[in-house]
């Protein structure tokens, strides 16, 4: 195998780094975008029995709040300016759900260029290949055919590379917007979940509206 490979020649150079940082982005993607990374199961029933309990902002837990999680950090942003209405409260939902997102889509630009500019290494490659084979026929003559299946090898290799690290990782970087895409919209569900439980009364509130009837 490691025969092979050298008989890609220099161009190889860049495509194997193409694929060490194709399996280290894959890797480190599947290990932050665990779904209780992102939305902790029970946080959202905690989070509404709090703010509805507790109508005085704690900023030691609101800080807390946003460390857990991305939805945390977003459970964070709407209780800070509930107090402000809910229009207040949207925006700055809106804000911190942006930022989730950004965190959300890490690395997933690169491995979307990795996945464009392997083929191109790889024709690269084999361009250049071509180029050695026709300058050792230029220099021997046709008659020499090592010369030729040098120069013919290291383009097939090259190309062969260039495509078995751009399919894979292609493959995972579409894997990848689709989970996240799936993660925004599960956190956006419960975020509105939060912001109708804020507009709600208080119990201790309806429970006095109920005494006075």
């Amino acid at each position: 195998m490691l025969e092979l490979l050298a008989a890609g020649g220099k161009a190889m150079i860049p495509i194997g780094l193409a694929a060490v940082m194709t399996l280290a982005i894959v890797l480190e993607r599947f290990w932050s975008l665990r779904r209780k990374e992102i939305l902790p199961p029970h946080l959202t029933a905690e989070v509404k029995a709090w703010a509805l309990q507790n109508r005085r902002l704690d900023e030691n837990h609101l800080q807390a709040l946003a460390k857990t999680s991305p939805l945390g950090e977003v459970f964070a942003a709407a209780l800070r300016v509930r107090h402000l209405g809910r229009e207040a409260v949207k925006e700055r939902v809106e804000d911190a759900g942006r930022h989730a997102m950004h965190g959300l889509e890490r690395f997933l630009n690169t491995l979307g260029t990795i996945a464009l500019i392997a083929p191109l290494l790889g024709l690269l490659g084999t361009v250049i290949g071509l180029i050695r084979m026709f300058l050792a026929v230029m220099t021997h003559g046709i008659g020499d055919a090592n010369q030729m299946a040098g120069g013919i090898g290291e383009a097939l290799v090259c190309t062969a590379s260039g495509l078995v690290v751009a399919i894979p990782a292609y493959i995972m970087h579409r894997y990848f917007r689709g989970k996240v895409v799936s993660l925004g919209v599960d956190m956006e569900r419960e975020v509105i979940a939060l912001v109708d439980s804020m507009d709600a009364e208080p119990p201790a509130v309806a429970a006095a509206r109920r005494a006075t009837k």
